[in-house]
């Protein structure tokens, strides 16, 4: 009994020896393989992104804008129709304008004048012919393809005029068996003339194509006129409007006109 365990202690002790220095004949798995082992995927190691910058450079093309240059023709439409409830007028007037530069505009008008003129002593006709030519500056700024205007300007006229005394009354400074009546006089006085100076402020609007819609403002100072006689003044000269008290008279339009082009210019950018 004794050497039956002593024999089998014996193989057990061989068995335990065998065992230890297998598993140290076996090598250690890292952390990855161990992964592999237990069935998990191990992640790529991370590469260092290379940073690049890179500037991306985009061609901007500008449209090519042109302004159109080209004569302006139209009418007065306030005095073309003013004789339609006036009838102690009638009257037309022709205006233009030619685009000189970007802003400048040579400007002129002329008309013709039928106009009777009751003043509390005196009644007028008055007939002529008149000239205004001048400048325009348009200091509106147009965007796209707009071309619309908003001016001031300066216009030089003459006119040249006949003036008919149809009636007049006779100042009475001792008025004791009331006022003196009116007489009939019928004389006529041929060659009149006249200057004066006018600013003018107005606005032209593009409605439809090349038709263009306008409306002015006009103050005007009287240089020089040639009077009928001493004791009759011009109750009226034609182009100038009616002669209030001193040199100063007004007036004011409203055109239509239409746009004939001729030719274009390249707008050169603004430099920043």
């Amino acid at each position: 009994m004794k050497h039956t365990l002593k024999y089998f202690f014996s193989i057990g002790l061989l068995m335990s020896l065998s065992f230890s220095q297998a598993q140290d004949t076996i090598p250690k798995a890292n952390s990855s393989e161990k992964k592999k082992i237990e069935g998990v995927i191990p992640e790529a190691p991370k590469q260092a992104a290379a940073k690049t910058s890179t500037t991306t450079k985009t061609d901007t093309i500008v449209p090519v804008k042109k302004d159109r240059y080209g004569v302006r023709v139209g009418v007065d439409l306030y005095k073309l129709t003013r004789g339609l409830y006036d009838e102690n007028y009638k009257g037309i007037e022709l205006v233009g304008d030619y685009r000189l530069t970007k802003n400048y505009y040579a400007a002129a008008e002329i008309g013709s004048e039928d106009k009777t003129t009751e003043d509390d002593r005196l009644n007028t006709t008055t007939k002529g012919t008149y000239l205004k030519v001048g400048f325009d500056y348009n200091f509106y700024e147009n965007w796209l393809d707009m071309e619309n205007i908003i001016s001031i300007g300066l216009r030089g006229g003459f006119s040249t005029f006949s003036q008919e005394l149809n009636s007049y009354k006779t100042y009475n400074p001792y008025p004791y068996w009331g006022e003196m009546p009116w007489k009939t006089s019928g004389e006529t006085f041929n060659g009149l003339t006249a200057g004066w100076i006018e600013v003018v402020a107005g606005v032209k609007v593009k409605v439809y194509n090349n038709i263009f819609v306008g409306f002015s403002l006009r103050m005007n100072t009287l240089v020089y006129d040639k009077k009928p006689s001493d004791d009759f003044e011009n109750l009226y000269i034609p182009g100038f409007n009616r002669t209030y008290a001193g040199n100063f008279g007004a007036g004011f339009n409203y055109t239509i006109t239409y746009f004939v082009p001729l030719y274009k210019k390249v707008v050169k950018p603004e430099k920043k």
